[in-house]
Parts: structure tokens; sequence; C-alpha cells
């Protein structure tokens, strides 16, 4: 259930699941949220992205035509895109929480940030990227690696803030030219009231969640 007044990416991320990483209470508050999100059409494709911080201060929001060969790279492009200009705009200690509606692409995500953090640098699941997605994927590998904790949530296409910008990117093209913002959110203030959301419960009471 939706915490009523909280920023909308956050929110957004708090409520959906973490492909093959548990999502503890404390990961809850990342930093800064990007959304993205690519389209594919015969006649030319977009990509979109949304960035907050966790206080929902708005970041960036971007919306650009592309042309991509199939909606896979598409949604490649638009995290690629979406993680550069965050990375130009966050320190490198933050903690980022990524938002897409694909669900390979999520997972090979989250498989990537497990395989950085074993002894051996081996991913715990296989990753499998499409042939045709190229520097891209090495492009958001980099990205992953640059900040201190990354987590992606899959959430759902209609859901998706830049759903919108990626499939209409001449509707919102003036979108790109809002002022470049470098903020950072209001520091994390503890609540012991909180409590994890039902998808993140251990319902069984047998398990540990890990980070």
């Amino acid at each position: 259930m939706a915490a009523h007044g909280r920023p909308a990416l956050r929110n957004l991320f708090d409520e959906s699941p973490t492909p093959h990483i548990a999502h503890p209470p404390r990961t809850h508050h990342r930093d800064f949220y990007v959304a993205t999100d690519g389209s594919f059409r015969e006649s030319g494709g977009g990509l979109g992205a949304v960035i907050e911080t966790r206080d929902g201060t708005r970041v960036a929001r971007i919306a650009t035509a592309d042309t991509p060969p199939d909606n896979n790279v598409a949604e490649y492009r638009a995290l690629h895109l979406g993680l550069d200009v965050l990375a130009a705009r966050a320190p490198r200690d933050a903690s980022v929480g990524v938002l897409v509606d694909h669900d390979a692409l999520a997972s090979n995500v989250n498989n990537t940030v497990l395989a950085t953090n074993h002894p051996d640098g081996k991913s715990p699941r296989p990753v499998s990227i499409p042939p045709a997605i190229g520097y891209h994927w090495r492009g958001i590998r980099a990205r992953l690696s640059g900040f201190d904790e990354v987590r992606a949530a899959r959430i759902a296409s209609d859901q998706n803030p830049a759903h919108p910008l990626a499939n209409q990117p001449e509707r919102y093209e003036h979108v790109n030219r809002e002022p470049d913002r470098c903020v950072l959110p209001q520091p994390l203030e503890s609540s012991p009231s909180e409590f994890p959301p039902p998808s993140r419960a251990n319902r069984n009471g047998g398990g540990r969640a890990s980070d």
C-alpha cells in the first residue's frame, strides 16, 4: 500500500520487487531514484528518464527521440542515459534506486551488483544481455560500479513516470530545457515506527534478509 505524501519515485521503489536482492527496511531510503523507459516503433522510438532525490526534489527529466533496433535495446539505452545524467549530478557515495518496467533488465542490474560484491566477482545467476546492446551494457556496468549502492526495482509500465517521455518524446521535448540541478536529499531521519512494506516482510519468519 502506497504511503501518502511520500515522494513518487521512492513510493514506487518501496512498493515494487527488487529481483534477486533482498530489500531490508534500511535500504528503502535511497539517496536518488532514477526511472527510465525506452520505446521502439518502426517510425522511430524514444528514451525517457526521471530522477528525484529521496525527499522528492526533481533532479532531471529527459525525453529524447532515438532509433533503437528493438524494444530490448531501447530499454538498455534509456537506463544508460539515465545513469549518465545521474552520475553527473550525484556524489560517488550515493545510494541509488533504479526503476524499470523490464524484467530482464532489472534482474541483470541486480545480478551485476551482487557479482561486484562477491569475493569471486561471480553473479549468483546468469546475466544474459541481448547482443545488439553493444557498448551500452558496458556503460551501465561502469555507472553501477560508480555508486556506493544500487538496487533495481521492477515496476509496471503504466506506473513508470518515464513511459510517456519515451513514447512521445516530441510532445515532452520541453523537459530537456529545464535548468540543470545538482541537489542532495535532505538528511535521513530515523523513524522507529517504520516497517517494511508487505512485499518485503518475512512472512515465514524463518529467514533473514540479506543486503
